[in-house]
């Protein structure tokens, strides 16, 4: 099984954090995650990372620190996914028709996110 290389981009702006729902008829379709995507071939990290925030939100990102990555096998595929901490210009929009929201840690704990995600999750809870 091929390793797909995932970007995610942790946005906080008054202690909540930017989520947004996958599209139907996507891997995933309908779980919550952090906005990001795909790292084209011959793409830095970054540069995926603010294309598709550009492609998504419509807003320019500044990629900071890595903040948590993990390997995660699905049954259908695996992926490599790395989370940054990324501050944004502007007011995010759903470019694509995707839901989006500014969640809470105690709410972040309650949506239904990819398994991949829980490391991540555990630890912006504290846990």
């Amino acid at each position: 099984m091929s390793t797909i290389e995932v970007v995610a981009a942790v946005v906080a702006r008054n202690g909540a954090w930017l989520v947004t729902r996958r599209l139907e008829g996507t891997h995933l379709a309908g779980h919550w995650e952090f906005p990001g995507g795909k790292v084209e071939p011959g793409e830095h990290d970054d540069e995926a990372l603010r294309r598709e925030l550009l492609e998504e939100l419509g807003v320019q990102a500044e990629v900071g620190d890595l903040v948590f990555e993990t390997v995660h096998a699905y049954r259908e595929r695996q992926v490599a996914l790395r989370f940054y901490a990324c501050t944004i210009r502007g007011e995010p929009r759903a470019v694509l028709g995707q839901e989006m929201r500014w969640v809470t840690p105690d709410e972040l704990a309650g949506l239904d996110l990819p398994e991949a995600d829980a490391g991540l999750v555990a630890r912006l809870a504290g846990r």
